[in-house]
């Protein structure tokens, strides 16, 4: 059997262009193998192989989306690969997009994609049906561990000629792709077992695994909003003009720190939303629809609540894994906490 031909596809970073100065670059094509790719065709061996690589800034992939979708479009047609292999991208968010992104598009053309991701990372979420996607660690700390089980996947697959099992026994993520099989016992029966194993303490397997959430217990309410200190905190991508902090349109890597000291309304010449996952046209006209910055003035002129605080925070939701919005939580948390906020409006899209 002939090698499989494999094209890489990796950011800025792995491959070896530069870190985050250098995350706005566009797309460009490279021959043989660069960085993590060296790994694969050593792990590979006689498979597989990496001809091409193709990198592109995480920034400039997430904000050209279709621009840069259609240029790697074209150039997987010119190369005609057999598979693709994306990252790893590990918990890196817009890596994860972006890598989502590529097996879209290999998806589309017929073209099996191998990727390595955390579970967490938004790009999964969003992109399973396209790849199969390995479960890596959270940071490029897990590269050893990650490189030997993608490369594995690729070999499994080309052994079975593209019929691999089920995510368990492949090692690969769940895709939610459902298929029909057989059953040795109809479905009543396997649910009764299943109940009587799970009131018996037993182990037992669903076959439809729910998701799991968090639970948050609510705080006590406010005794007196009149005296309160209220803050502002969105998720609906809120920014001065310019978006000064370059908060990403999708899966956000970090939030902003805003004054709004003496400012009694946000005006389209003053603000913007920076959000990418809903129609701007309306927050962009009236950036108080998403922040509500001009109501609270006047409950506060009113003696409705005790004061609007001085800044208000904001991010990206969408696509944004639960781990950042959580870590963003905390620390916005805690210096509200320092600076005597008693509540927070949280407003979204």
């Amino acid at each position: 059997m002939a090698k499989y031909k494999i094209v890489h596809y990796l950011n800025q970073f792995f491959g070896q262009i530069g870190g985050e100065e250098e995350a706005n670059i566009a797309p460009k094509v490279e021959d043989g193998s660069i960085g993590p790719g060296n790994a694969f065709n050593n792990a590979l061996g006689d498979k597989a192989e990496i001809v091409k690589t193709i990198i592109c800034g995480d920034s400039y992939f997430n904000e050209n989306k279709d621009e840069v979708q259609a240029a790697i479009k074209e150039k997987l047609n010119e190369i005609n690969p057999d598979m693709v292999i994306a990252g790893p991208a590990f918990n890196a968010g817009r890596y994860g997009m972006a890598c989502g992104g590529v097996a879209e598009v290999a998806y589309e053309l017929g073209i099996p994609v191998v990727s390595g991701i955390y579970p967490e990372n938004p790009g999964y979420d969003m992109y399973k049906q396209y790849a199969y996607f390995v479960e890596t660690s959270d940071s490029a700390a897990g590269m050893r561990s990650a490189l030997p089980n993608m490369a594995d996947l690729v070999k499994t697959y080309i052994e079975k000629e593209g019929e691999l099992g089920l995510p368990e026994e492949e090692g690969y993520l769940p895709r939610g792709i459902r298929k029909n099989i057989f059953a040795d016992q109809r479905g009543s029966k396997r649910a009764v077992e299943m109940l009587v194993a799970k009131l018996k303490d037993k182990d037992f397997k669903s076959e439809y695994p729910m998701p799991n959430f968090d639970r948050v217990d609510p705080v006590d309410p406010l005794e007196n909003v009149k005296d309160a200190k209220i803050a502002l905190v969105t998720s609906g991508g809120i920014v001065p003009k310019g978006n000064p902090d370059h908060i990403e349109s999708s899966s956000a890597s970090k939030y902003g720190k805003y004054s709004i000291d003496e400012i009694y309304e946000m005006t389209p010449e003053t603000h913007e939303t920076a959000h990418g996952g809903y129609d701007p046209v309306y927050a962009n006209e009236d950036p108080n629809c998403v922040l509500p910055v001009d109501v609270l003035r006047d409950m506060e002129n009113d003696g409705k609540i005790g004061k609007l605080h001085d800044y208000y925070y904001s991010t990206v939701g969408n696509g944004t894994s639960v781990a950042n919005a959580k870590a963003y939580a905390q620390e916005i948390a805690q210096e509200l906490q320092e600076d005597g906020v008693q509540a927070v409006i949280l407003t979204s899209t």
